[in-house]
């Protein structure tokens, strides 16, 4: 009987050892298709015999996003994709499951570091830093007139929209520097393994309220395209801040920079952007905006976790046809979802 085939969209980098020890149970088959069309007709012979397929942000470069047009040219032993990433939306997970395709992701593995990385924003947008650090790249020292003074996060409320792994880790560090931390999810957290609850649910309504920092860490889909435009901003508090390590979409960028440049948002703090890597000049320019370069899980020992996260996926889609972190969408439906594509 052949071995299961697994088709690589995407090197590994960090977890070689751990990818090496998976040619022990499947072959490994190396995408080198240049482009979508290419892969299109490489899906239809060398790669009709599919069973799992690893892709990352990158594979999209090649395989354009894997949509229900690309899902229909795949080979139909296509089982199962593992995904390196929290985020997905690259992927249609509803063409996917129509397919009989399952979807994995990275979730846990990316909490730590993007954690680290909205608590730098928040730090950096609350003190101001980005003004100082303007000035200095200019050859001007601090002053009154230059940098506004900051505020300490003691005290603050932090509002976190989207209370994953990483919005719990953010709620983690955030009391540490003091911060009353709030939250909206779609689902209330039961708090059973807290002495006392890590954020006070609220409603979204209040959470744009109340919050001083708002947090955006929720995954982009239909649904949360846009969450936070013209209407939310203007619900929170003059000289508010956001942060966003999520994904660009969820904040809608021509009304961020208008709430900017008319003072009712005092600073904001951005590792994403809605066309990345295009930013727009007006956020580039302003010495109140605190810009990374989507570097929320780029250290070594985070990606190392989520390559080797993905290879667990992989190696029980190939042992026993299931995934370990399978998207939210398709939990609980595996068996349905299934049934739909065979062999």
């Amino acid at each position: 009987m052949p071995r299961p085939q697994i088709l690589l969209v995407e090197e590994f980098y960090f977890a070689k050892k751990e990818w090496d020890d998976l040619a022990c149970i499947a072959d490994i088959l190396v995408c080198d298709s240049p482009n979508r069309e290419s892969f299109i007709q490489d899906c239809a012979s060398k790669y009709n015999n599919i069973t799992c397929i690893y892709s990352s942000w990158r594979s999209a470069e090649i395989t354009g996003v894997i949509d229900e047009e690309l899902i229909s040219k795949m080979p139909r032993s296509l089982r199962f994709i593992a995904h390196n990433g929290a985020g997905y939306d690259q992927i249609d997970v509803s063409a996917c499951s129509k397919a009989g395709i399952m979807v994995s992701h990275t979730p846990g593995a990316v909490s730590r570091a993007t954690a680290d990385t909205a608590i730098f924003l928040i730090l950096g947008c609350l003190r101001n830093f980005p003004q100082g650090e303007y000035n200095l790249r200019k050859g001007s020292w601090r002053s009154e007139t230059s940098v506004e003074i900051g505020n300490d996060p003691n005290g603050k409320t932090l509002g976190i929209l989207g209370m994953g792994g990483i919005g719990r880790s953010l709620a983690e560090r955030a009391r540490i520097f003091g911060m009353n931390v709030i939250y909206h999810n779609r689902q209330k957290i039961s708090w059973t393994n807290n002495a006392r609850p890590l954020a006070e649910y609220v409603s979204f309504e209040k959470l744009l309220a109340k919050s001083d920092v708002l947090s955006l860490n929720l995954p982009l889909n239909s649904n949360t395209r846009h969450i936070i435009s013209s209407l939310e901003i203007s619900k929170m508090k003059r000289g508010g801040i956001i942060v966003n390590t999520a994904r660009g979409g969820v904040l809608d960028t021509v009304a961020l920079i208008e709430a900017l440049e008319s003072g009712h948002l005092k600073s904001i703090g951005l590792d994403v952007f809605e066309e990345e890597p295009h930013i727009p000049r007006q956020l580039v320019e302003n010495p109140r905006v605190l810009l990374l370069p989507h570097m929320g899980t780029y250290t070594i020992e985070a990606q190392y976790d989520m390559e080797k996260l993905v290879i667990e996926n992989l190696e029980r889609a190939v042992e026993q046809a299931r995934l370990i972190t399978v998207v939210p969408e398709q939990k609980g439906q595996q068996e349905h979802i299934m049934t739909k594509r065979r062999y």
